[in-house]
């Protein structure tokens, strides 16, 4: 990778239908995408009914972020991996998880998706970035089309945190570079 092309954190919009499999989940793409280094609490996700039909009732959400910096220009093919690994995880059919990756710089937090929308742009091989909150004058703020969860105090906690560390692991980094010490 080029220099300063690594500015960013990977994180995981993960959705269990039940806490056992939202840990088996997080096993699973920690073996992939490395440690996690910060996570959200455990909350229930009542946000819509959507994936109720395959998940069933119950479901809970969490993000976690990663502790490697992370080169956006990856987004696309670890949403393809992580179609993948939401397939081995399926039992009958049914995902038993839900992974959504996105990154976070210091001015914004992108999802990956497969779905096609206005205000969503394409990145190749049917998956697009969709902004979701963009920070400004010290605080996250969604966009219209930005999911609920993401705009609840849990969600933009976590994500305040996360930026946090970013900050400090590229200060860490800055200081590498110029060969000072840690």
């Amino acid at each position: 990778m080029e220099a300063g092309s690594v500015t960013a954190k990977l994180f995981m919009g993960l959705l269990g239908s039940s806490e056992e499999h939202l840990d088996a989940a997080k096993a699973e793409v920690q073996t992939r995408y490395g440690p996690i280094d910060l996570a959200s609490p455990v909350f229930p996700f009542t946000f819509t009914a959507y994936y109720n039909e395959e998940m069933g009732e119950g479901i809970v959400r969490q993000f976690a972020s990663f502790e490697i910096l992370f080169d956006p220009a990856r987004l696309r093919a670890i949403k393809k991996e992580t179609m993948i690994l939401e397939g081995r995880m399926s039992a009958d059919g049914k995902r038993r998880a839900n992974l959504d990756p996105g990154y976070l710089n210091l001015s914004t937090v992108v999802l990956a998706t497969t779905k096609d929308a206005s205000y969503r742009v394409y990145l190749g091989e049917g998956v697009y970035a969709q902004p979701t909150l963009f920070f400004r004058e010290r605080d996250f703020h969604p966009f219209d089309w930005t999911y609920p969860d993401y705009r609840q105090e849990e969600t933009l906690s976590f994500f305040w945190e996360v930026r946090e560390r970013l900050k400090e692991q590229l200060r860490e980094t800055r200081g590498e570079n110029r060969g000072e010490e840690k």
